[in-house]
């Protein structure tokens, strides 16, 4: 039994794979925020023409550069990894195998995107990108990617994470970029919310309506934002994880997974694990997929479908997707990567045709659930990855109780090692579960009242 299945460099996919293409009902369109149609020209102002085009693409395959493939081979392909410890600890007849994400400069999924989105901005002329970043995964990457690619690099650090995770500022300060709490007194949204919350933890939110108005307000026009999850574009350059996940089941002997994992907060890394699956899910394959999401910020699993701004200030256009509101400010969990309000609408429209079946865990549950892969597979998960690895063990679990072989594949989005505050509070007893309540997410959904309302567009078939 192979521990790991690797691809040869001349193996890495062409092309990335576009669900928007597939989708048996299409995604109800982004609103400009006065709630008119918007016009793709006015997303020019945030992102360089070339990015705007694959943001509404409709084509099933996009042609990855030359350029761009020659940087992500430094560490792509990834290795497909099987669990073979963890299966014989679980005493599962389930076949665990895990795309390993964390093999990176970067140590996460997130450099598939940044790189793109840099090699992107530079072509178009960009000098400088902004950005927020929740657990400082995607902040780490794209400073990683301007490094390489000769950018400058603003990036809006989520205040818990910030003063919780001090070694993700020094990885971005380490690849040249300047990271800065948010909320900050740089910008007006900032300063707002300072106002009104000076002790607020920060929320993925308000840095995002921070990096949007500095790549806005300057002069020169040759600022622009760049976003670590949620659009299109995003979830499209993930895809390479599954498609590479593809080629290496193949090469195990197996034909297909019957389910496949991914921990979600805004929707990159699971995409770029399940689309590719979708896709053959929406021609007849069955296969169950799952996202996996906090109990403190349950935004498949409790929050409306509904268009909301993608930022507090507004900044955005309205999306339709599942939404805590735009103002919602998340308990400060570890797995800071999974605070966002809202859901990638391209993930959103998956969940209403009900391709995929989300999940919310607990934070203690997931930490037990890491503890048990790292003296079992050896490896220290992200916060975030460990609601994937806990999905799993109870899939695998279920197997055994079902006495039955299935396959089970997950993203093991990134590694846990600038995360190790959050092991040390849970082996000394200071993490608590929790539970988003309702009355929280009423509270922060009132704002929507004013919006048009998002349609549950479906076939049935699911």
């Amino acid at each position: 039994m192979r521990k790991k299945i690797l691809l040869d460099e001349k193996d890495i996919p062409k092309q990335w794979y576009n669900l928007a293409a597939d989708l048996p009902t299409p995604l109800q369109p982004p609103l400009a925020p006065d709630g008119t149609a918007l016009n793709p020209k006015m997303l020019e102002r945030v992102f360089p023409a070339n990015i705007v085009e694959q943001e509404i693409s409709t084509c099933r395959w996009i042609d990855i550069p030359q350029e761009i493939l020659e940087i992500l081979t430094i560490w792509r392909p990834a290795p497909l990894r099987r669990a073979l410890a963890l299966e014989k600890y679980l005493k599962t007849p389930a076949r665990i195998y895990y795309k390993d994400e964390s093999t990176s400069p970067a140590g996460s999924h997130k450099p598939n995107t940044a790189v793109a989105q840099a090699w992107y901005n530079k072509k178009f002329g960009i000098k400088r990108l902004t950005t927020e970043t929740g657990a400082g995964q995607w902040g780490s990457a794209l400073a990683f990617a301007c490094s390489l690619i000769g950018l400058k690099c603003r990036v809006y650090m989520v205040r818990i994470s910030f003063d919780q995770k001090p070694m993700r500022r020094t990885m971005m300060q380490t690849w040249g970029a300047e990271c800065i709490a948010s909320p900050s007194p740089h910008t007006h949204a900032g300063r707002a919310v300072l106002k009104e919350m000076p002790h607020t933890p920060g929320s993925l939110g308000i840095a995002i309506s921070e990096a949007v108005e500095d790549a806005l307000s300057d002069k020169s026009g040759k600022s622009r934002y760049s976003l670590g999850s949620v659009l299109n574009h995003v979830l499209l350059h993930q895809t390479i994880i599954g498609l590479e996940a593809k080629k290496q089941l193949k090469i195990a002997g197996e034909k297909k997974p019957d389910v496949v994992i991914g921990c979600v907060g805004g929707g990159s890394n699971f995409a770029g694990i399940a689309f590719p699956f979708i896709c053959d899910k929406i021609h007849g394959a069955k296969i169950e997929i799952i996202p996996v999401e906090p109990t403190a910020c349950p935004t498949l699993t409790k929050g409306p479908f509904a268009y909301d701004f993608g930022d507090v200030a507004g900044l955005t256009p309205l999306l339709a997707m599942y939404t805590l509101g735009h103002n919602f400010i998340p308990e400060p969990i570890h797995a800071g990567g999974l605070r966002y309000h809202g859901m990638a609408p391209l993930v959103s429209q998956a969940r209403v045709e009900g391709l995929i079946k989300p999940r919310a865990y607990d934070q203690v549950k997931c930490y037990e659930s890491a503890m048990l892969w790292a003296r079992t597979e050896g490896m220290i998960p992200a916060p975030e990855t460990s609601h994937a690895i806990a999905c799993a063990i109870d899939e695998a679990n279920k197997a055994r109780q079902e006495g039955k072989k299935k396959v089970i594949l997950f993203c093991y989005s990134g590694h846990g090692l600038m995360d190790l505050a959050g092991y040390d509070k849970f082996i000394s007893g200071k993490l608590t579960r929790y539970s988003l309540p309702v009355h929280k997410i009423r509270d922060s959904l009132c704002a929507l009242k004013k919006f048009p309302p998002a349609k549950k567009i479906k076939t049935g078939k699911w």
